[in-house]
């Protein structure tokens, strides 16, 4: 373990604090692509969110978006997102991409552990010839791959990178070893050796594929308990008191994880020949909340005698999930752009989100809370914290006569809304 210098690739949600985790006890080069980014970690600033400054300032890392340092290290740690493209296919471009930087500056001995999520078979199979190809090593010979895949929850400040229990695997029993005892030297919560790269890349998809279907199964009943006219969180809370009841939400599906990991197992199910028909059926489920939210919004307005071209609609939210910044396959787009057929004047409001990357990425311009008034209808589609926050009565303060309150996310109230007469519409 002392001879091991370790170097971390992509310093995104994931990344940084895996590096400044490792910059702790060891040293640390912090690669990533974006000068920009690694001038803003120079400086102390991390815009995710995830570390704050003395983190960063306690942490021995040498960030650097320049390629050649990460010769520096022996044991790389790869981080980079792994998204899907528009028609809802894997794209490894970013992992390639890191494969092929890393590559030149591979050596002798190094070991390359991927945290990235992937489907089954694919650090070996697409990962390794791209290593193979840029260094002119030869895998398993002259240097060793591993995966260890993520399980950062953005936002989240009690389950941090150190206080999972880590998966990890190896290309070798002797890399397995190497790779867990990296690992296990900063992780308190311990190492999982799992029995093989792919079985480690199987595992991973399928944590996030399980909280899809689940989700997916609260959102039907929600659309069921609708028409039903029953109060879907009522029903939860009642189900609930049953021991072994799964507490699932319904709710908008997004993020860069939960969202996308199921296609990527869907993708390797499909190419061998086998069409998962649960898996997808969720994922069509989930993928249809948005404008579902959205025809129900303009449905009570009908009801409340409202005319609906031009009414004034607040979106409360943008980012993925709540009290983090990252826009990344949010899921409230697809409300934001159900509205627009329906010629509604939509404001957009979120705390947190970076008000020229929500016009960069969505073509979304965000509004201040000054200008969230005169409203007919008010839709919170995030549980932020500072929503958490706002009193009933600041709330129908915004709102204009028969205005509405629609609430995504279960964070109101309805006795304290019935008394402030504010008609109320849950998911």
């Amino acid at each position: 373990m002392n001879d091991r210098k370790i170097s971390v690739i992509g310093l995104g949600y994931v990344g940084l604090p895996v590096a400044v985790a490792f910059g702790q006890k060891h040293s640390v080069i912090g690669f990533d692509i974006s000068p920009r980014r690694i001038a803003e970690l120079q400086a102390g600033n991390d815009r995710t969110l995830e570390v704050n400054g003395d983190q960063l300032q306690s942490a021995k890392i040498v960030f650097s978006s320049n390629a050649s340092d990460l010769s520096q290290a022996n044991f790389h740690i790869i981080a980079v997102p792994t998204p899907i493209n528009s028609a809802r296919q894997p794209d490894l471009t970013p992992l390639l991409s890191a494969s092929k930087s890393l590559g030149p500056q591979l050596k002798q001995g190094d070991i390359v552990v991927y945290e990235s999520t992937v489907y089954p078979g694919a650090t070996e199979e697409d990962c390794v010839p791209v290593l193979e190809a840029e260094s002119g090593l030869v895998c398993g010979k002259d240097f060793f791959v591993g995966y260890s895949p993520e399980r950062i929850n953005p936002g989240d400040k009690e389950h941090t990178f150190t206080k999972i229990t880590k998966i990890v695997a190896g290309q070798t029993p002797e890399v397995l070893e190497i790779v867990a005892e990296v690992y296990a030297s900063v992780v308190t919560a311990g190492v999982f050796k799992a029995a093989s790269i792919r079985v480690a890349e199987a595992a991973k998809v399928i944590e996030n594929t399980q909280r899809d279907l689940n989700i997916a199964l609260m959102n039907e009943l929600a659309v069921i308990f609708n028409r039903m006219d029953i109060d879907t969180l009522d029903v939860l809370e009642a189900a609930g008191t049953k021991w072994n009841f799964l507490p699932f939400r319904p709710g908008l599906v997004g993020g860069h994880c939960i969202g996308v990991d199921p296609f990527y197992l869907t993708h390797k199910s499909e190419k061998m020949g086998y069409h998962p028909h649960v898996i997808l059926a969720g994922r069509r489920i989930n993928d249809n909340m948005g404008e579902y939210i959205a025809q129900q919004v303009i449905k009570q307005m009908i009801r409340a005698g409202k005319i609906v071209k031009g009414a004034r609609v607040a979106i409360m939210g943008l980012t993925f999930k709540e009290n983090c910044p990252d826009l990344r396959n949010s899921k409230v787009i697809d409300v934001i752009n159900a509205f627009k057929g329906y010629e509604v004047e939509l404001l957009v409001h979120d705390p947190l989100a970076d008000a020229a990357e929500a016009q960069q990425e969505y073509q979304v311009a965000l509004s201040s809370l000054d200008d969230i008034k005169l409203l007919d209808a008010m839709v919170f589609t995030v549980a932020h914290n500072a929503y958490r926050a706002l009193t009933i009565h600041e709330i129908g303060a915004c709102l204009r006569p028969k205005g509405a309150l629609f609430d995504v996310k279960g964070l109101f109230d309805r006795n304290q809304c019935a008394a402030a007469n504010i008609p109320l519409w849950r998911l």
